[in-house]
């Protein structure tokens, strides 16, 4: 019976230890596509355009470590994510720029990095892998412009069509065809492409048993949905009054009112305020605005960012749907004065009244000048006066005795029709000059 305890059997357990754990270490020595960039989210999520995101693939039997590995951009000029971990056999190693929230329901297998603070630029990127040996494993040249993937509005991935065949082939790439999809964004969105799962595309062979492929989503035929219903907007929100030359800084005290003539409060959301001249200025209502019925809203000049232009502007007020419902244009502003609806025209007053019923009150210039009699005028009033005053002249005012008062009546008469005759004839001089003067 031979001795376990010998020096002879110590040596042979320890070499095969360490032979057990060479076997089980990940391997580190590669070759041209044994690893290669399987697919690329250039364009980012519908989420954010900058979660872009990338997809390694292991072409090979065994477990490679990537420590020391570096993804590069610029034909190998930058480095933008230093590699770590392992890439398992006929398996897919995620890489997401900046969160691990890009691809919401997949974890990605390293932490992302920001790649160096620089995304993909949307025109193109020649991109290399490189192991621990700067040697190239992998490229994709790109610089001229991606092979395939679109941008907004659908962030469909490129897909690589065969990973043992060269990724600078554009042939050998194509846009994600709706076919599989996988994977949700940080908003929950879809993503149009197969992160950690075979590509849409692909020309390669089921994966083993022993690696499972992560599930994917199918796409279903779409069950007919109805025609969405117009949203109406009410109508009755008009522009009511406005001040484009204030007294004050017009950079802090112009403003623009609004009225609600409806019986009931109205949402403002997303409606919009344009002016029209010069450097025009779009103002949105946001999402709380609303206006209570038969009242007004005030909206300053500090808040809209709107200059309404002294010399002359306008204004839109739009629908969401982009219908306006109303409009104003005017010309040059007097200063201190507001350009007020009135029914159906708009008139200047220098009474403002933000946040309440206009008030008109005329321009200096709009009220008459005092009446002044001409010349002419007064020279009539005169010679007419002179002739009613010589009938009751007080030279010829004569006194009677008692017994003669009765015989004096015809005389008493005879001048009273004589003064009410004088006053008639001026009364008809004067608006017989009146009426030449019209003329």
């Amino acid at each position: 019976m031979k001795d376990l305890s010998s020096p002879t059997i110590w040596v042979l357990k320890i070499i095969v230890i360490l032979l057990f754990l060479f076997l089980a270490s990940p391997s580190q020595a590669a070759d041209p596509l044994d690893i290669v960039i399987n697919e690329i989210a250039w364009m980012g999520t519908k989420a954010n355009s900058s979660d872009e995101w990338l997809e390694l693939y292991n072409n090979t039997n065994q477990t490679i470590s990537l420590e020391g590995w570096g993804l590069y951009e610029g034909g190998g000029e930058t480095l933008i994510e230093p590699l770590t971990g392992t890439i398992e056999v006929k398996s897919y190693y995620l890489i997401e720029r900046t969160n691990d929230a890009t691809i919401n329901n997949i974890l990605a297998n390293q932490e992302p990095s920001s790649w160096g603070g620089y995304g993909l630029k949307n025109s193109g990127e020649h991109l290399q892998l490189l192991n621990q040996n700067s040697l190239i494993i992998d490229e994709v040249d790109c610089l001229a412009g991606w092979f395939a993937g679109e941008a907004s509005p659908d962030y469909k991935t490129m897909e690589r069509k065969n990973p043992q065949t060269s990724g600078s082939d554009p042939s050998n790439w194509a846009t994600n065809n709706g076919s599989t999809i996988n994977g949700k964004d940080a908003e929950g969105n879809p993503i149009n492409g197969t992160p950690k799962a075979k590509n849409s595309l692909s020309l390669t062979t089921e994966p083993s048993a022993s690696q499972p492929e992560p599930e994917t989503e199918l796409l279903l035929p779409e069950e007919p949905q109805p025609e969405p219903q117009p949203v109406i907007y009410p109508s009755g929100i008009l522009i009511n009054e406005l001040i484009p030359s204030p007294e004050g800084p017009d950079n802090l005290e112009e403003w623009i009112e609004l009225k609600n003539i409806n019986n009931e409060e109205v949402g403002l959301s997303k409606w919009k305020i344009q002016d029209t001249t010069g450097s025009v200025t779009t103002y949105t209502f946001p999402e709380e605005t609303k206006i209570e019925p038969k009242s007004f809203l005030l909206l300053s000049r500090p808040i809209s960012k709107i200059t309404l232009n002294n010399s002359g502007d306008g204004l839109n007020l739009i629908q969401p749907d982009g219908n306006i419902i109303d409009e104003v244009i005017f010309g040059k502003a007097p200063l201190g004065q507001s350009y007020n609806r009135v029914e159906n025209k708009w008139v200047w007053s220098t009474t403002l009244t933000p946040g309440s019923a206009n008030i008109i009150t005329p321009q200096p210039s709009e009220v008459g000048p005092p009446m002044v009699e001409t010349s002419t005028e007064s020279q009539t009033k005169k010679e007419v006066m002179a002739a009613v005053g010589e009938q009751i002249s007080p030279k010829e005012t004569r006194s009677f005795p008692l017994g003669q008062a009765k015989s004096s009546l015809p005389y008493l008469i005879a001048s009273s029709l004589a003064v009410f005759s004088g006053i008639i004839i001026l009364c008809l001089k004067i608006k017989i000059d009146s009426s030449r003067k019209i003329k």
